[in-house]
């Protein structure tokens, strides 16, 4: 059974409660997270997390010795924060950076992932849908070749 850690940074809880519905539409995360888990409890065990705040971002990221891997979505922090840079680049674990919205259809400012430098992949634009293909390219990545791709 592998353990992924899944990170939101701020502004994320409000997607799907009338943060810019054009961007992120109107399915809210805690309804998609409980589809998430059932789909794949038979190979892994999720751990959402969310905070507005860096540091504790950081925090949380450094504590991932227990854990196979990491989704996080870091928000606007993935444009600013060379320090959730250094984190995810130090902690020594496969990461997978997550956009809801397509960045790179949106303000130019969004467009620079300074974060993503230390991911193994980054999946902009998809929606909900860009976490599960990272949580199974996660699984790939640990060995889990078995895992059904029928999206329902």
């Amino acid at each position: 059974m592998k353990r992924i850690r899944i990170l939101h940074g701020p502004n994320i809880p409000y997607i799907g409660r009338g943060r810019e519905p054009q961007w992120y539409g109107t399915s809210p995360w805690d309804e998609f997270q409980s589809k998430l888990q059932a789909k794949y409890a038979h190979v892994a065990i999720l751990e959402a997390l969310e905070s507005p705040y860096e540091g504790r971002l950081i925090e949380w990221v450094w504590e991932i010795d227990k854990y196979d891997g990491l989704i996080i979505n870091p928000g606007a922090l993935a444009h600013t924060s060379y320090a959730l840079y250094d984190a995810l680049r130090g902690c020594g674990k496969p990461c997978i950076e997550v956009h809801y919205s397509q960045v790179y259809r949106r303000e130019r400012f969004r467009q620079r992932l300074l974060t993503a430098k230390a991911c193994m992949g980054v999946i902009s634009g998809l929606g909900w849908l860009g976490y599960e293909l990272a949580l199974v390219a996660l699984l790939r990545q640990e060995g889990i070749t078995s895992i059904s791709l029928d999206w329902d």
